[in-house]
């Protein structure tokens, strides 16, 4: 008997392409099952169960990719769309309302940062245009004296020049 390998896609896609509506819709199911696979085995050692395991018998190693694809071609997990509502407290819970302290009272328009204390239109120097500027304390570029790293002068330069006469 010969022994059959496994494709690079298995469950074969033609399978998993009749449980949904298309390609795409098959790509956000299964990854978003997958993120939920792996949320639940970092929760794990923690105690917390918000998500459930995988629903099908796992290999060792499996990716959690994989682990979706199988459970939706096994018909343990149906996409179905979700309601407006549904839509509208997901939204809700991922971008709730919230209050910094301190925050109810601040303007923050142009006119709110008009007042004293903050930045006038005083003129401040530019390092890159002005050459008395060295905010490092470094020589600036075209007073260094070009060397290589043992000390000797570079080919070109004037102290090349100097050595040869």
């Amino acid at each position: 008997m010969t022994e059959q390998y496994e494709g690079i896609v298995n469950p074969p896609i033609d399978t998993l392409l009749e449980k949904v509506d298309s390609k795409y819709a098959l790509v956000l199911f299964a990854a978003k099952r997958a993120r939920q696979i792996n949320a639940y085995y970092s929760q794990l050692h923690e105690g917390l169960f918000e998500y459930v395991g995988p629903l099908v018998d796992t290999k060792l190693n499996e990716k959690p990719l994989s682990i979706s694809l199988r459970e939706i071609e096994s018909d343990l997990l149906e996409a179905t769309p979700m309601t407006e509502e549904q839509i509208a407290a997901e939204e809700s819970g991922d971008f709730g309302a919230f209050d910094l302290p301190g925050s109810t009272d601040a303007d923050f328009s142009d006119a709110g940062f008009s007042g004293e204390g903050f930045l006038t239109d005083t003129e401040v120097a530019d390092a890159t245009t002005d050459p008395g500027i060295a905010t490092d304390g470094s020589p600036v570029a075209e007073e260094a004296i070009s060397t290589d790293l043992d000390g000797t002068p570079t080919e070109g330069t004037d102290d090349e020049a100097d050595h040869q006469s």
